[in-house]
């Protein structure tokens, strides 16, 4: 998806740089984007505005920050990463884990000698262990990823609203409006 031009022709250009990487999108170029100094916009325009915090859209949110563009994410969800990773496969995994756990001691630890007697599942108690993991990673990004790339993060949903502007309505309510030189949804 081509979000813009690079400017540069040099081979350490912009566009070269990311036509190396699996996200193959192309963004403006902004001078000291190699060093990490934004010399661009301020207040609420940003250079790139991704829309959608799954598992595309804050690796591109991040990508375009570690560039030294300003940038912005929105997600309707809350939580970053998506449906995978709040919902679907990482939570199933943690609790696939639980079970293979409990099928071990079941099954498997006689075979060492080990004997279990009395073995049962705490659901509520995996249910927390699996929540713990999800919060764990959401925060990774939220907290670690966004916050190293200089990424705003705004939980809500997004829509556009005129050129280069994108409405989000907050999930704490309210309605806030930014201007975005470019922008992608994912």
């Amino acid at each position: 998806i081509v979000l813009g031009k690079a400017a540069s022709s040099s081979p350490k250009s912009l566009e070269a740089m990311l036509s190396r990487t699996s996200l193959r999108l192309l963004f403006p170029t902004t001078r000291g984007a190699s060093s990490g100094i934004r010399f661009l916009s301020s207040g609420t325009e940003y250079d790139c505005v991704v829309i959608g915090a799954g598992p595309g859209g804050y690796v591109a949110a991040v990508k375009a920050g570690q560039l030294g563009m300003k940038v912005a994410c929105i997600d309707k969800r809350g939580p970053a990463g998506g449906t995978c990773l709040n919902v679907g496969c990482i939570p199933s995994k943690a609790l696939l884990n639980a079970s293979h756990h409990y099928h071990m001691a079941a099954h498997d630890f006689k075979k060492y000698g080990i004997k279990v007697e009395g073995l049962s599942v705490d659901v509520p108690t995996m249910l927390k262990a699996k929540d713990k993991a999800v919060r764990g990673l959401t925060m990774g990004i939220e907290g670690t990823l966004f916050k190293k790339s200089k990424v705003d993060y705004y939980k809500g949903w997004g829509k556009l609203t005129g050129q280069n502007e994108i409405s989000i309505d907050l999930n704490e309510g309210g309605t806030e409006t930014i201007k975005a030189k470019k922008y992608h949804y994912c």
